[in-house]
């Protein structure tokens, strides 16, 4: 068994307490809060579960193998930080870090120390986003062109990130997973802060990448719209991932588009559009799914899906739109890094 610490049991942290409790091959030996109040509730919840209100007291255990943090993002680094300087196989929702540097040291300091760094990059263990996987590197869509997705929603407004650190990575995380995308060129990001100054509560984000690629991110809690939607333009087919689709979540589009010599009319282009196919997807838990994997991982030695340098990748995108924004949509460098 691998015995692990929930370290933050509020808004999300609370479903991370659900996944992780009675997970094959782990045991939830801690729940840790600075909240008096999220502490008793986890007590009454889960009474087999140790509660703790002092970080230190549970990375003291010698028995701890593992830590799950779910703290306020301003928080990560410090937090993740500690764990892996005490031996604890770490894993951190997203983003990783709010910078590229925070998690290259994370990334440096967990493989120093051979232990397992995840972040919590939630889509990638969607059983749709999966099948999808499957489609790309099966060549059915053949070359992706562009991927382009929406997160749009009315609340919930955050205090301490604007929408962009809040939504875009699980979007940013899945475009670089499904194009095997190495790190882009530049980013371009605009966006307005209606209800909160400085705090942007829409923004549209433009990715390039070396290969002529492109990439387009629209985040908002300020929209009439519920909308989470990826789609995937090939240049043999199209793919769109509808969360929102209670049972059909994946549609294939026939369609698409290409250049064909022709001797009476030079280049033209030829236009195709055929039928729509549903692909059956089983659904399990995008969450429980993640838990498991991070748990298997830390048992077998396994090099986690979304490891630390995933989770840096997209830090590296979040961090240029964020100079993007500042400095009124301009193009930014991504930063390099040695790691990825």
């Amino acid at each position: 068994m691998v015995n692990v610490a929930c370290v933050g049991a509020g808004y999300w942290g609370k479903n991370l307490v659900r996944n992780l409790h009675g997970l094959a091959g782990c045991r939830l030996k801690y729940v840790c809060d600075a909240d008096k109040e999220t502490c008793r509730r986890m007590a009454s919840q889960y009474p087999d579960v140790a509660v703790a209100a002092d970080l230190e007291d549970v990375l003291r255990d010698p028995e701890l193998d593992a830590v799950v943090i779910a703290v306020p993002v301003p928080s990560h680094y410090a937090v993740a930080k500690r764990a892996i300087e005490c031996g604890k196989h770490t894993y951190v929702e997203k983003p990783l870090t709010l910078s590229t540097q925070e998690a290259e040291r994370l990334v440096e300091l967990a493989e120093g120390k051979g232990l397992t760094l995840m972040v919590g990059h939630l889509l990638e263990y969607h059983p749709a986003v999966e099948r999808i996987k499957a489609i790309v590197d099966s060549g059915e869509i053949g070359d992706i062109r562009y991927v382009y997705s929406q997160r749009l929603n009315l609340g919930i407004v955050r205090e301490n990130e604007n929408a962009f650190w809040s939504l875009a990575p699980h979007d940013i995380s899945v475009m670089l997973y499904l194009m095997n995308a190495p790190r882009p060129l530049r980013v371009h990001a605009v966006g307005r802060a209606y209800l909160r100054p400085g705090i942007e509560d829409v923004v549209f984000v433009a990715v390039e990448f070396a290969d002529n690629r492109m990439g387009h991110v629209h985040v908002s809690w300020l929209d009439p719209h519920k909308t989470r939607r990826i789609t995937v333009v090939g240049s043999k087919k199209m793919a769109v991932f509808d969360d929102m689709e209670t049972s059909e979540k994946i549609r294939i589009y026939d369609k698409g588009a290409e250049a064909v010599l022709n001797e009476a009319y030079a280049n033209s282009i030829t236009l195709h559009d055929g039928d729509i196919t549903i692909p059956r997807v089983g659904m399990s838990e995008p969450l429980k799914l993640e838990c498991q994997h991070f748990v298997d991982c830390v048992r077998t030695g396994a090099r986690p899906r979304s490891d630390g340098r995933d989770g840096l990748r997209v830090v590296q995108i979040l961090e240029a739109a964020e100079r993007s924004l500042r400095n009124g949509g301009g193009p930014v460098e991504v930063a390099p890094s040695a790691l990825v």
